[in-house]
């Protein structure tokens, strides 16, 4: 009997270890996606302060990447067990997985706010502070709740 479990165990062992590295590279391509979506922030953010000199193509260049990057589907970014009570390199609070639909209407805000974005920067610097508050505001509102203080 002892024989029977033992072999039990260690057949599960290798599902266990691929587990945990789909949940490691879910949290390294979650972690990318803010990555790619601070980048793009940090252009026009920079753009607007008038620390990085207004380019209309970069701007709406910036502004229309994070318009695609809203409409990607998160779900396999966030896969159960990857919370900050889960693992120690995520800021992800484990409310996401218990107030799923509050999360959901946040992420979907941030698609609100940089609909049109790409456009909306055109024309002068001028253009890009109230098109970066709406997508600040949205990425701040779901900071909030969803994610661990820095």
């Amino acid at each position: 009997m002892k024989k029977l479990i033992l072999s039990a165990i260690l057949a599960a062992m290798p599902a266990v270890a691929f587990a945990d590295d789909a949940k490691e590279a879910a949290v390294e391509a979650r972690q990318g996606y803010f990555q790619m979506l601070g980048i793009n922030m940090g252009v026009l953010s920079g753009m607007a302060r008038g620390e990085i000199a207004y380019d209309e193509d970069a701007a709406s260049t910036a502004a229309t990447n994070i318009g695609v990057l809203s409409n990607y589907a998160l779900a396999g970014l966030f896969v159960e067990g990857t919370s900050s009570d889960d693992m120690d390199d995520t800021g992800a609070l484990p409310v996401i997985w218990s107030d799923s639909a509050d999360f959901a209407t946040k992420y979907a805000a941030l698609g609100e706010a940089a609909s049109g974005a790409g456009e909306a920067v055109k024309g002068g610097q001028a253009n890009i502070g109230p098109v970066l508050q709406a997508l600040g505001g949205s990425c701040k509102s779901c900071h909030d709740k969803f994610r661990k203080p820095e």
